[in-house]
This record gives C-alpha cells, sequence and structure tokens, in this order.
C-alpha cells in the first residue's frame, strides 16, 4: 500500500501592477472651476492690450491690479460663502458699516485709531453671526435674510452718521492716535520697478492663498464643498453644517471689516452712503470665477480671476476712451456667458467621472 505524496502547491503567477490610465491634461483643465474665467482673462487682457495704448504701461497694470484687488479680497469670503451654497447682499454696506464704526468710535471718544479698529471688528463679527445664526435657525434662504441685513445696515450707515456728526461723512482721523501704525498695515503703498503698488494687492494674494489652502488642503474645506453640495447628506456623516455655514458669513464680514479699514485709512473719512450695489460685483466675481449659484462647486483661484476681469475692464474702458456707462452691459452679459460656462464645465467633469 502506498502512501500519498504531499505536493506543495504551486505559486501563484506573478501579477503585474494595475495601471490606471491617467486623464488627458485637457480633461483635467475642463474640470477645473477656475478653467474658464482664465480663458476669459486672456481674451480681455489681449483685446485691450490690442485696442489702448496706455493699458499697455506697467503703471496701467498697477490701475488694474488695485481695481481687482479692491473687488478682490471680498470676492474670496463671497466666494467661499456660495461653495457653502448661500449668499451675502449685505458685504456691500457692511464695508461702509465697518470704516464708519472704527472712524466714529475713536474720534467720538477722542481714542486710539486702533481701538476703533478693534472695535468695528467685533461689530462686523456680529454682524456675520447674526446673518448665519438666522439663516441655520429659521431656514429662511440667505438671500432674503441678507437683503434685510442689507437695508437695516443702509439705514443704520446714513442715520448714525447723520445723527453723530450733522453730516453725511465721518470726520477726518488723520490726526488721531494709531493712524499712521494703521494706514501702514491698510493703506500702504510701495514702488516696485518704479511702479507704485497697493498694500491691498499683496493683501489679495494672501488672502487668494489662504482661501484655497483651506478648501484643498483641510477638512474645513471639505466640509464646505460637502455642505454646499449636500447639506442633509453632510449633517448625515457628521459634518456640522450650522458651524460651517455660520463661519462662513462670518468670513465674509472679516474680509468686508479689512477691505473698510483700507477706505478709512486711504481717504480719511467716509461716505455714509458708499458701498451700495457693490454686493453684486463680488458675486458676479465669484460667478465668474466658477463659483455655482446652487453651490458645493467653484474656487478662491476663479474668484480672484474673476476680479481681475473686473479690473482690467474697468480700467481697460477707460483708457480706451469709450463711454462708461457700458460697463453695465459688460456686467450682465459676462455674468450671463459665466453661468452657462459654468453649467457646462459642471456637466463635462460629471460626466468625466461617471
Amino acid at each position: 500500500m502506498s502512501t500519498p505524496v504531499a505536493t506543495q502547491p504551486s505559486p501563484p503567477p506573478p501579477t503585474k501592477d494595475v495601471e490606471h490610465p491617467k486623464k488627458p491634461l485637457l480633461s483635467t483643465l475642463f474640470t477645473r472651476p477656475e478653467t474658464g474665467s482664465f480663458a476669459a482673462a486672456i481674451a480681455i487682457f489681449v483685446f485691450f492690450f490690442a485696442l489702448a495704448e496706455p493699458f499697455r504701461t506697467l503703471p496701467a497694470l498697477s490701475t488694474v491690479l488695485y481695481a481687482s484687488s479692491s473687488i478682490g479680497i471680498i470676492a474670496v469670503g463671497v466666494a467661499l460663502l456660495m461653495i457653502g451654497g448661500e449668499f451675502d447682499l449685505s458685504a456691500g454696506v457692511s464695508v461702509v458699516t465697518g470704516a464708519l464704526t472704527a472712524s466714529m468710535f475713536a474720534f467720538q471718544f477722542s481714542l486710539n485709531l486702533w481701538v476703533g479698529v478693534f472695535v468695528s471688528l467685533i461689530v462686523m463679527l456680529a454682524v456675520g453671526f447674526w446673518n448665519g445664526f438666522l439663516v441655520v435657525k429659521t431656514g429662511i434662504p440667505s438671500f432674503l435674510i441678507t437683503l434685510s441685513t442689507f437695508f437695516m445696515l443702509a439705514g443704520i450707515n446714513l442715520g448714525v452718521t447723520k445723527l453723530v456728526t450733522g453730516t453725511v461723512a465721518t470726520q477726518n482721523v488723520a490726526n488721531l492716535d494709531g493712524f499712521a501704525s494703521a494706514r501702514a498695515v491698510f493703506a500702504s503703498e510701495f514702488a516696485l520697478g518704479g511702479v507704485t503698488i497697493r498694500i491691498t494687492v499683496l493683501w489679495w494674494i494672501f488672502f487668494v492663498a489662504l482661501a484655497t489652502w483651506i478648501l484643498l488642503r483641510t477638512r474645513l474645506g471639505n466640509w464646505i464643498f460637502a455642505v454646499g453640495g449636500n447639506a442633509a447628506s453632510a449633517r448625515a456623516v457628521g459634518v456640522p453644517v450650522n458651524k460651517v455655514k455660520i463661519g462662513l458669513f462670518m468670513g465674509v464680514a472679516f474680509m468686508c471689516w479689512f477691505y473698510g479699514m483700507h477706505i478709512l485709512f486711504a481717504f480719511n473719512t467716509v461716505q455714509s452712503g458708499q458701498g451700495v450695489g457693490n454686493e453684486f460685483l463680488y458675486i458676479i466675481a465669484a460667478v465668474v470665477g466658477g463659483c455655482l449659484l446652487t453651490g458645493g462647486y467653484g474656487s478662491a483661484i476663479g474668484a480672484a480671476v474673476g476680479a481681475f476681469i473686473f479690473g482690467m475692464t474697468t480700467q481697460g474702458i477707460v483708457f480706451a476712451g469709450w463711454d462708461p456707462n457700458w460697463f453695465k452691459f459688460f456686467l450682465g452679459a459676462m455674468l450671463l456667458l459665466a453661468v452657462l460656462l459654468n453649467l457646462y464645465v459642471k456637466n463635462y467633469a460629471l460626466n468625466r467621472r461617471s
């Protein structure tokens, strides 16, 4: 009787690493929200470069960058809020509210201007918290909540300024303590290659870089996209939806405060009726930059490019000698084209992923 001989199982054949096909570069670019705005920015730059001779100079570029930063700083916060699925129609007058608060508080109580600056910051963050809290607690669309805040702040700006100063503008604060140091932070300028650069351009670049890092490299960024894409699903997986939305409204308020400080220290006085209508510029800049009105999609870089398009257009029209009234027509046309392009890019991206 023979005994069975145990045999070792043959080793499995070597397997090759599965190589995942790489997406073509063009397809990758088309899935980025800022792609359309980059193309538009290049086209507009080439157009005005060829048409308007003053546009080709370095001083003109400095002017364009400053005009872009005046919109782009707040557009960064508005873009993050829109990615989170909400709007803020009070941003335009909030800028003036922050500037008025700092100016009148410091002047009326004869305080160092830095005290007024920090009091203004607290007031503006409270305004942002108020907007966000009402949105998440009442369920009323942010469009209506912030529209109400817009009217209230516009009335407060005019009424309180007239009551305190007797006019519609604040007093000149250039002689108050702390003015020089505060101006250096918020409204200084420096020469670079014979061209004057405003400090707001550097702050704008910093805020864009910070917002981009938050969106692409942090958990908070994932939460912002999730909240804007589907708040109910985000809440189901543990995302603090209410805190994220309130924080985003406070972020917009912070940006409004910052630019309000620039206005105060650049011009030494503030007109209480300013800011009305600027909220649409911030929203349009974000939309042109790739943010969807439905939320969950967009980028801070795209909003910066959208603001740069505005800067080029506002100055390009002047350099070309055109009637500036045509700028509003351009705004409407650009908004419509941006919405159509963003919808196409989003559908293209979804089809590539499926």
